[in-house]
Parts: structure tokens; sequence; C-alpha cells
């Protein structure tokens, strides 16, 4: 199937995203308008301690004005490979530097309109560091087994995709 993009107008430009209107011509020959969010890329992390306990942070997420239960994340800084943001939001967001760190996935977080990917990894061996919190950010955390983890997402306490998506890899690894 052939989509041709034949305009694409910028609509708003913030901080932290852009929105982008873009008129489409589909298969059929009809025109569509197609709105996309831009984001930066992102990391996000699951961290696994020597005793087999996911490593989660809680902290306040303004658009569900609830404070959510997710796993470490940030966004790669321009020129960054994704493993070093993983690497550099465990320990600033966690206080653990990680000795082991393996790639999950890649996963699109909202495909009918975000052009945002987010890099899942899963890290190991962790030794405690520092952690170095944006000013912005109040993170406390918490630990759960694997097990506990799963039953949270089916119960609706763990809703974040990110944080479900790198569970279940995680649970399907290590069968």
């Amino acid at each position: 199937m052939a989509y041709e993009l034949i305009k694409s107008t910028p609509v708003y430009q913030g901080k932290l995203m852009k929105v982008q209107e873009d008129i489409i011509k589909m298969p059929d020959g009809k025109e569509a308008v197609r709105e996309t969010v831009f984001w930066k890329n992102a990391c996000a992390i699951l961290p696994v301690d020597e005793e087999g306990n996911i490593l989660f942070v809680r902290q306040y997420r303004h658009a569900f004005g609830e404070m959510i239960l997710e796993i470490p994340a940030g966004k790669i800084e321009e020129g960054e490979e994704p493993l070093n943001c993983a690497l550099r939001e465990l320990a600033e967001e966690t206080g653990f530097v990680a000795g082991k760190m393996t790639f999950l996935c890649e996963s699109y977080t909202a495909v009918a309109y975000s052009a945002q990917r987010v890099f899942l990894f899963e890290a190991q061996e962790l030794m405690r560091g520092e952690q170095n919190l944006d000013e912005d950010e109040f993170i406390t955390l918490e630990k759960y087994q694997p097990e506990e983890a799963v039953k949270m997402i089916a119960e609706g306490k763990i809703k974040d995709a990110k944080t479900i998506t790198a569970i279940l890899m995680y649970q399907n690894r290590h069968k």
C-alpha cells in the first residue's frame, strides 16, 4: 500500500515536544489529515537485584494526576546511544549502577499519533551508587518479585505501558 506525504505543517513547538499536521494521500487516492506528536526517544530499565526483585520508581505523572509505579526511564539526549542513556537514567533515578545490561526490545509508545520509540533494557548485577534526581523529580523506590509485578498488572496497580512490556519481556526470557 502506498501512502504519500502531500504537505507537512508545524502546529506547536514546546519545550519537550512538537506537533505536526500532515496531509497524506491514501492508497485509494483520497487525502487525510494526520497529527503527529514528536517527543524525544527514551530508554526504560527493568532493574533486577540479587534476590530477583524488580526495582520500581513511584512518581507523580501530571497527565493522570496520579503517583505512578513504573520502571526507571528517561529521554535520550542528542547524540547519546540508548545503552548509555539506560545506564545514566538508572543511576540518576535509583542510585544503582548496572554491572550487566541486556537489551529487551524496542517499542512504540502510541502508534496512532506519536513518533516516540522506547528502548527497553534489563539491568542486573546492581551496585549501590548515588541517586541524582532532576530538580523537578520526586521519586520513591519500591521492590517487588516478578510474580507480584505480574499480579499488580492484572489488578490495575501497574498501568504504565513501558513497565508492563518490560515485565512481560522479562517473564518470557526467564521462564
